[in-house]
């Protein structure tokens, strides 16, 4: 049986950028453009996971354990979180995943 077409499905992060701070403990707004999105996206319940890059050490070193929002519709374009008590650092990134998954500039959290 022939494999189906798949929508594969990333949208650009908007905010955070790369001029974002964060304070842990608040609530902040992870946003994303929804202007390109494919006609059908096979799956609408987005996750959001945090990052990090470490110097010397490949990968982005997402949080999976614990998502900072997950079960929100992708096409909502923004969801707001919590900053998570995390270390204070200037290598930080936003995952967002759906269909696919898509990632931020890294950012400052204070």
């Amino acid at each position: 049986m022939p494999l189906s077409p798949r929508d594969v499905y990333a949208p650009p992060i908007t905010s955070p950028d790369s001029s974002t701070r964060w304070t842990r403990g608040t609530q902040v707004q992870v946003t994303w453009s929804t202007a390109n999105a494919p006609k059908s996206v096979s799956n609408q319940k987005g996750k959001i996971l945090l990052g990090h890059f470490e110097s010397g050490s490949p990968g982005e070193h997402l949080d999976l354990d614990h998502p900072l929002a997950e079960g929100f519709d992708i096409m909502d374009g923004h969801h707001t979180v919590t900053v998570p008590q995390v270390s204070p650092g200037s290598q930080y990134i936003v995952v967002l995943m759906g269909d696919s998954g898509n990632r931020s500039p890294e950012f400052t959290i204070d």
